[in-house]
């Protein structure tokens, strides 16, 4: 695509379909770096973000509002991703193959886009040993596998006539996560009331939101201070854990999302489904059996938690001719009712499932730090870069009292990340820290590589003692291989759907670490670039 010097195009786009690119903004990009301008984009081009329930539509029609403003059954305006209709989305693609944006010199600045509730525990084995990475070459993985055998799996839940399953998905598989050593029950009324966006519950939701709500520390909280269904979200609850990472698995990578249940006992994924609740009837779904399998690529609109996995689950069992035996064991959110006393079984060969897959790696304690530095409350909207696949960015924070600065916490937006984390001490006001280079003169304190993307805290190699009141820049130099849009984004798409406050963050992009810019000035966007202190 291509924009006229000066003008503004602007694209609708829905969340449910991927977040795509809304907008072309013109203005040169005038400090020098490169030769070229800054670029931001909507992310998660290529992932299907489930929205919400179907509950109302006609059987084989996808939710009202399950593509964020599009026609039920019409895809969302501007679902293509930023591209003509029908189009992939060029940049980075999560693993799959789509055309690039050019890598060099681009003439655009694209934007668009345990307290807990008793619960009884049943008998279980030990639980998975965990690995020192996840990686789907880590084990040879059994022919079978059932987390309710193993005491992995939160009690089934139903969310009634509400479009709220992606917090349900979200919440059940953080909960899984944590057992069988700590049992919980967290609030989806919090969750999906979130006031940081707009979104009522009967408008559905996405993962986006949960990790936005779970990574700035406004959540978890438990069922017992925000029961589900009654309307209201008390203010000023405090969470029951500290969410640290959360990997976004490869598109459809089955031993990958096998792993993942493995080590957490579920992984949170999306599929179509046509089904209207737990009595309803739908062609891919054999109730007698309680399996599920829809062949045609379609737009997810509903969340679930992949719980297990059977290499040898008859094909016969479903009602389509799917090519062979195989299906995952899946969580829902429609009640015991539904299915096998509130589980089913999605095979292999289902074109949708797995396209999403999110794995809660890392939930500590609530007073693993005593307090988080952020701007990005609505998380991880777009992508920022210079159309290369590396970019620099740096958060300035004030220090509130004499505190150590122990971690750093970002958004690796694709596969194989590099990441070197660097501290910059005595940050000096605007307009002199621009003129003064002040960022040349930083430390480095970690580095290292990511397999999958994700957000990721990065303990640094020692805690740096920052004094009352002392400006401080944690700042980022990320690789993404095949990227041209590396650092991760908060801003206004102009779908409504967020609401945005720019006036809480100084954040800087650079495409060499020497040229920089103020991104909420220039941009427009906060930078998803957090720091932790004890």
């Amino acid at each position: 695509m291509s924009d006229s010097e000066g003008e503004k195009k602007h694209f609708r786009f829905g969340r449910m379909a991927a977040l795509a690119a809304a907008a072309l903004l013109a203005g040169a990009w005038t400090g020098g770096c490169s030769g070229g301008r800054l670029e931001i984009r909507s992310g998660w081009e290529k992932s299907l973000l489930a929205s919400g329930e179907n509950r109302g539509e006609k059987a084989g029609e996808p939710a009202s509002g399950e593509n964020r403003g599009g026609k039920a059954g019409e895809p969302a305006s501007g679902e293509n991703r930023g591209g003509k209709a029908g189009e992939p989305d060029s940049g980075e693609n999560r693993g799959e193959k789509t055309e690039k944006m050019p890598s060099e010199g681009s003439e655009k600045a694209v934007k668009g886009g345990n307290a807990g509730k008793e619960q009884s525990r049943p008998e279980q084995d030990e639980k998975p040993e965990k690995k020192k990475n996840n990686s789907s070459e880590d084990e040879m993985l059994p022919e079978r596998y059932d987390a309710r055998e193993m005491g992995r799996a939160a009690p089934v839940e139903d969310q009634g006539e509400l479009g709220t399953c992606w917090a349900f998905a979200s919440l059940q598989s953080l909960e899984n996560s944590l057992l069988p050593d700590e049992i919980f029950d967290f609030s989806e009324d919090h969750m999906s009331k979130n006031p940081n966006f707009n979104l009522g519950q009967e408008s559905g939701g996405d993962y986006i939101m949960s990790m936005a709500y779970l990574l700035s520390w406004q959540g978890p909280v438990l069922e017992t201070e925000d029961p589900y269904g009654d309307g209201i979200s008390p203010r000023g609850l405090k969470p029951a854990k500290h969410v640290q990472e959360i990997r976004l698995l490869p598109p459809g990578d089955r031993q990958a999302i096998k792993q993942a249940v493995y080590e957490s006992g579920g992984v949170q994924s999306a599929l179509y489904t046509s089904l209207q609740g737990r009595d309803s009837l739908s062609g891919y779904y054999n109730r007698e059996t309680g399996a599920y399998c829809c062949l045609e690529e379609k737009t997810a609109n509903h969340d679930i938690v992949i719980i297990g996995w059977d290499d040898h689950y008859p094909a016969e069992n479903f009602t389509s001719e799917v090519p062979g035996d195989g299906a995952f064991l899946c969580e829902n959110s429609w009640g015991t009712g539904f299915g096998l006393d509130g589980f089913f079984y999605v095979s292999y060969y289902d074109a949708n499932l797995g396209k999403t897959a999110i794995q809660y790696k890392k939930t500590e304690n609530a007073d693993n730090y005593d307090k988080i530095y952020q701007s990005d409350l609505c998380g991880w909207v777009g992508q920022a870069g210079y159309g290369a696949e590396t970019a620099w960015a740096v958060n300035v924070y004030t220090a509130g009292s004499e505190e150590a600065l122990e971690a750093a916490g970002f958004y690796a937006t694709d596969k194989n990340s590099d990441y070197e984390i660097y501290l910059v001490r005595d940050v000096p006001e605007e307009p002199e820290l621009l003129k003064d280079s002040c960022f040349q003169q930083r430390e480095k304190y970690a580095s290292g590589h990511l397999e999958y993307a994700g957000y990721y805290t990065i303990p640094l190699k020692e805690p740096e003692t920052l004094k009352p009141g002392e400006r401080f820049g944690i700042m980022i130099k990320i690789t993404t291989p095949g990227a041209v849009h590396p650092v991760a984004v908060e801003y206004d798409a102009g779908d409504g759907k967020c609401r945005i406050d720019l006036t809480d963050g100084e954040g800087y992009l650079s495409p060499d670490g020497k040229q920089w810019e103020r991104a909420e000035e220039t941009q427009a966007c906060n930078l998803c670039l957090k720091a932790y202190t004890s």
